[in-house]
């Protein structure tokens, strides 16, 4: 169970209810006790609890705080837990030199969106929530050669003649349960950019952004090359890093990928087991 309840917004109703709940005995006094210990034990070992402690929190970090050196930890951790899950015709790695690249999806330039939940708010929001990150696009585009012409629209439109097109879907942030979801499939917009950049006939990349695995065997198998970025925060770059070959993708899948949501929950071990992708899978180039 949790040791500590985060309900701020309703804590006066929530310790009443416990108080009620302790002297009825259907919680235990020592399940408090239980709980108490072990926040007090790691509030001590910060020091938290040292009474010549100044009252005020230590903010001699906060110049760190987004800074070059730390943006450059979280990129590594991106462009390491990438994971391609399909690659035909050695699509990828793209070239830097590609005469045109027409980028699309709703996630292609949305820093909430790769953020997902628990970023400045619980829930988490589409859009600029927060300065200093680097979209997927805005990577494309600080990439490629200064010839080579990036386009974008968020439905796919526009991609004709373009040696290759980039589709960034995915899920919109959530927490907690407000993310169940009985489908786990990709939403309306983002299986029509997908649909828009495919009928022009150029090949076609989709990087998933999303928290966990979704539903997604029709849409891999229409595309050319398909990569689970998860989120990646504010460092969009991380995920260019891999799509241009700076890095080789080395990522491999700690979860067994479901081919359709009547197989949810899979696990190593099930039977039968016939996943779309086995635990551990991932290509590389």
């Amino acid at each position: 169970g949790m040791d500590m309840a985060m309900v701020p917004n309703r804590f006066v109703e929530y310790i009443a209810k416990l108080k009620e709940l302790v002297q009825e005995g259907t919680v235990p006094m020592s399940r408090i006790d239980d709980a108490v210990t072990r926040i007090l034990r790691v509030k001590c070992a910060m020091g938290l609890l040292d009474k010549n402690r100044s009252q005020l929190a230590d903010r001699s970090l906060w110049k760190d705080f987004g800074s070059a050196a730390h943006r450059e930890v979280a990129r590594r951790a991106v462009r390491e837990s990438l994971v391609l899950l399909k690659n035909e015709g050695k699509t990828l790695p793209l070239s830097k030199q590609a005469a045109r690249i027409h980028v699309a999806g709703k996630t292609a330039d949305n820093i909430g969106n790769q953020c997902g939940g628990w970023t400045i708010d619980w829930q988490g929001k589409s859009g600029d929530v927060t300065t200093g990150g680097t979209t997927i696009l805005a990577a494309i585009k600080k990439t490629v050669s200064p010839d080579t012409k990036v386009t974008f629209s968020e439905d796919g439109a526009g991609a004709e003649g373009a040696t290759v097109g980039v589709v960034v879907v995915g899920e919109k942030p959530y927490a907690e349960g407000n993310g169940d979801n009985g489908e786990l499939t990709l939403d309306a917009a983002d299986k029509a950019a997908i649909d828009n950049m495919k009928k022009t006939g150029i090949p076609v990349v989709v990087i998933l952004v999303s928290g966990r695995p979704m539903i997604v065997t029709d849409t891999i198998a229409k595309v050319d090359a398909f990569v689970a970025a998860w989120l990646p925060g504010t460092e969009g770059q991380g995920v260019a890093d891999v799509l241009f070959g700076d890095y080789k993708p080395t990522g491999k899948l700690s979860f067994t990928w479901p081919r359709s949501i009547d197989q949810v929950p899979i696990n190593v071990g099930d039977q039968p087991y016939a996943p779309l992708f086995a635990f551990g899978y991932g290509l590389t180039y």
